[in-house]
Formats: C-alpha cells, sequence, structure tokens
C-alpha cells in the first residue's frame, strides 16, 4: 500500500452521536448528482465510506458491477461489511485507503465517489488527482461536501451563531476546510479536471422529527465526540461553553417554526477518453 499523507485529522470522529447522522445517509439524499450516470455494470470506488449505507446503495445500482469501499478508520468499515451482509450485497468489499495515496493502479474504475470527504483532507486537490488516476478514460469523478458557511436557520438563536464559529475554527485548525462546498469546482480545476459540472444540493430539517433528530445529534456531538474533545484540548472552547451551545442546539430543536438548512456543493467530472 502507498505510503499514507494525510496530514488532517478526522473533526468528528466515530461516537454514536456522528454515526447516528452517517447511517442516515443514502445514495437518494446525498448522492441524487450521480444516479443518473451510474450503468449496471460499473465498477465504483466509495471514499470515505463509513458505515456503508451510501455504498450499499451505489451496489445495488450497479448489479452487474462492483463497488469497493475505502474508509481510512478500519473500525467503521466492520460496521459498513455488516451492513452490506444484511442487505444481502455480494458486489462490494471494503479496505483500508488513504486519498492521497490509493493503493489501485491507474484508469481501475469507472466511477470514484466521495461524499463528505475533501473537507476533512489535507490536501483536497492531491486527493482529487488521485482519484483522477484510478478512474477510467471516460468515467466520472464525483464529489459532494458541505459548505458550514452557507448553512443557515430560522429562528434565529444566538448560541448557533457561536456554534457555527467554534466548528469552523476546530476543523481548521485540523487542517481541514469545512467551506469545502464553494471551492469544490476550483480544487477540481487545480486538479486537471476539465469537464466539470458544478451544482448544489440540500438537506433541510424542519418537521418536529426532523428537528428533532438534527438538534439532537448535534447537542450530543458538542458535548462527548472526538470534536467535542478536540474544541476543549485545543483551547477554542471550555466545557461550559460547549454545555451552552449544546443547549442552544436543543433549543432551536423545541421551536414549532424551527426550520435548517445544509448546502452542499457538488462536482461530477468525467475524465478525458
Amino acid at each position: 500500500m502507498p505510503e499514507a499523507q494525510e496530514t488532517a485529522v478526522y473533526t468528528h470522529g466515530h461516537h454514536e452521536s456522528v454515526l447516528r447522522s452517517h447511517t442516515w445517509r443514502t445514495a437518494a439524499n446525498s448522492a441524487a448528482y450521480l444516479l443518473g450516470s451510474l450503468k449496471p455494470h460499473m465498477k465504483v470506488l466509495d471514499i470515505g465510506c463509513g458505515p456503508g449505507t451510501i455504498t450499499a446503495d451505489l451496489a445495488e445500482l450497479v448489479p452487474d458491477g462492483h463497488v469497493t469501499g475505502v474508509d481510512r478508520a478500519p473500525g467503521v468499515l466492520e460496521q459498513a461489511r455488516a451492513t452490506a451482509v444484511g442487505r444481502g450485497l455480494a458486489n462490494v468489499d471494503f479496505a483500508v485507503a488513504d486519498v492521497h495515496a490509493l493503493d489501485y493502479p491507474d484508469d481501475t474504475f469507472c466511477v470514484v465517489h466521495a461524499h463528505q470527504v475533501l473537507q476533512h483532507v489535507g490536501d483536497p486537490v492531491r486527493a482529487l488527482r488521485e482519484m483522477r488516476r484510478v478512474t477510467r478514460p471516460g468515467g466520472f469523478i464525483a464529489a459532494r461536501d458541505a459548505d458550514y458557511a452557507a448553512m443557515t436557520w430560522y429562528p434565529s438563536v444566538p448560541g448557533l451563531d457561536d456554534w457555527l464559529d467554534l466548528y469552523e475554527r476546530v476543523a481548521r485548525a485540523g487542517g481541514g476546510e469545512p467551506d469545502a462546498g464553494r471551492r469544490l469546482k476550483a480544487w477540481a480545476r487545480a486538479a486537471g479536471l476539465t469537464d466539470v459540472t458544478a451544482t448544489a444540493g440540500t438537506w433541510t430539517f424542519t418537521t418536529p422529527e426532523e428537528r428533532a433528530w438534527w438538534s439532537g445529534l448535534w447537542a450530543d456531538r458538542t458535548l462527548v465526540s472526538a470534536y467535542a474533545e478536540r474544541a476543549t484540548a485545543g483551547g477554542h472552547a471550555t466545557p461550559d461553553q460547549l454545555r451552552a451551545v449544546s443547549e442552544a442546539w436543543r433549543e432551536w430543536g423545541r421551536h414549532q417554526d424551527g426550520w435548517f438548512a445544509v448546502l452542499h456543493g457538488e462536482i461530477l467530472c468525467r475524465k478525458e477518453a
């Protein structure tokens, strides 16, 4: 396997409050911009697959092909394998990998996909060059990342402004770029990709159930995840400040008029034939 090149830390870690969000993700709600380009025979690489819910969906969409899910964290791959087994999928496998130095030959995959990955890596342009390298001529490189500064909500809860400021500081201190969504097109062009379609997509949380789920996972993540540990260890927030941010999330979640939108940048790039 090539020498790992990652320099950034993964801000969130894999606490239950993080996986609560990751296991909710599907190809439909997180990769819709890509689905029209998939064909049943395709060989797909899913980078940063986490617990494997999107990976499993992709495998079902290429029944005559194959999907490989990779992640830097070996532990979460066990959950991904269990997801695939539970759904009876035989055309999927999983491996540990670093997107900066993928252990695959040139021109291996028809599609290379990364969801919420480039915001967490130390060199997103290098990562996209690697994604391009292992994609077959005529194949697709697809990436989707949130843009934290573009997230918006109602009503205004001052503690959520504190949350956004804190999260961006913690993420950047770890070597990532939380406003990655707006940069994807520029990063793709810097990586040498010329056929780039740039779009945007959203998640919206507004029903009582959605508000309770979204506010609850962030309230918990703010107190007990790796993100919380990095916030305090790095001197970005005190435990009291984290508790105030956590309560702000719960306050927002109790508002009957509550509405929260997450904006994502998306790129679908075709590798030159």
